[in-house]
C-alpha cells in the first residue's frame, strides 16, 4: 500500500502535538530529523563517491535539521562545509552551530565557490512551511543547485517547491528536480512531482499520533531510521 502524504497545515499539527502531548521538545525532534537526513545522504552518496558535502542551510526548522545532519556526516568520515546565509540567533541554532564549529568543520557564505569544490549537496533551506516568493540569498543558491551536474538531497522539500502544488511556475526552482528527496515523519503532497530517489524518515512517531494524522509507519529495517520509497510510494 503506498503511504498517504501529510498537508502542510496537518504536518504544523502533529509537530504541536509531539511537543505537547507527546512530550518532545525541538531539539529531540531535530536531533531525529538530522540523522534521518544523514541516513539518506550515506544511501545516495556514500563516501566512496566523494566526502565533501556542502550543507546549504535556511533560516527556520529545516536548517537546523541541516546542522545536524552535517555533525552525523562527520561522524560517517564524510567533510561537511556549512553555507548558513542567514544564522538564526536563538540558542538552539548556535549550540548546533558551535557543536560544528568545535570539529572544525568550515562555514562559508560563499555558495558558488563551494559548489565547485563539493561532492554533493544538502538542500535544508526551505521545508514544509515554505510558501510565496523565494528571496535574496537564496534564489541564486536554488537557481544555482538547479544548474549544477553535482547530486542534490532534499530535506523534506526541495527549496521553492509548495508542499502542495510542487514546483513554482516560474523563477528560482521552476526546473529543480535534486537527486534525492528525504521526506520527514511523512511524505508531503508534492511528491506527486518529484522525479528522484525518495526516502522517508519518521522512526518516532507514537501510533496513537500516527492514527491521529493518517500516517502510516513503514516497515524499518534493523536500526534504520529511513525507508525508500518507490515513485507509486511503495516501499522498495
Amino acid at each position: 500500500m503506498a503511504l498517504k502524504t501529510l498537508s502542510a497545515a496537518n504536518a504544523a499539527a502533529l509537530d504541536k502535538d509531539l511537543m505537547s502531548t507527546g512530550a518532545f521538545s525541538l531539539d529531540q525532534l531535530m536531533e531525529l530529523a538530522g540523522l534521518s537526513v544523514s541516513q539518506a545522504v550515506y544511501k545516495v552518496h556514500p563516501p566512496s563517491r566523494g566526502k565533501n558535502v556542502l550543507v546549504v542551510c535556511g533560516p527556520g526548522n529545516n536548517g537546523g535539521d541541516g546542522l545536524v545532519a552535517a555533525r552525523h556526516l562527520f561522524y560517517y568520515g564524510y567533510k561537511p562545509t556549512i553555507c548558513y546565509p542567514k544564522p538564526t540567533r536563538n540558542e538552539l541554532y548556535q549550540r548546533l552551530m558551535t557543536q560544528l564549529k568545535n570539529l572544525d568543520v568550515p562555514f562559508t557564505s560563499d555558495f558558488t565557490s563551494a559548489l565547485q569544490r563539493t561532492d554533493h549537496v544538502v538542500d535544508a533551506i526551505f521545508g514544509f512551511s515554505f510558501s510565496g516568493e523565494v528571496r535574496d540569498p537564496f534564489g541564486a543558491i536554488i537557481e544555482a543547485m538547479e544548474r549544477t551536474r553535482v547530486s542534490v538531497t532534499a530535506v523534506d522539500a526541495p527549496s521553492s517547491w509548495n508542499i502542495e502544488s510542487g514546483p513554482p511556475q516560474d523563477g528560482p526552482g521552476k526546473n529543480f528536480q535534486p537527486e534525492a528527496l528525504i521526506s520527514l515523519t511523512a511524505p508531503k503532497p508534492l511528491v506527486k512531482y518529484f522525479k528522484g530517489r525518495h526516502f522517508v524518515g519518521g522512526r518516532f512517531l507514537p501510533p496513537s499520533v500516527a492514527e491521529k494524522y493518517g500516517v502510516e509507519m513503514p516497515a524499518y529495517q534493523g536500526v534504520d531510521q529511513i525507508v525508500e520509497l518507490d515513485q507509486n510510494g511503495h516501499r522498495l
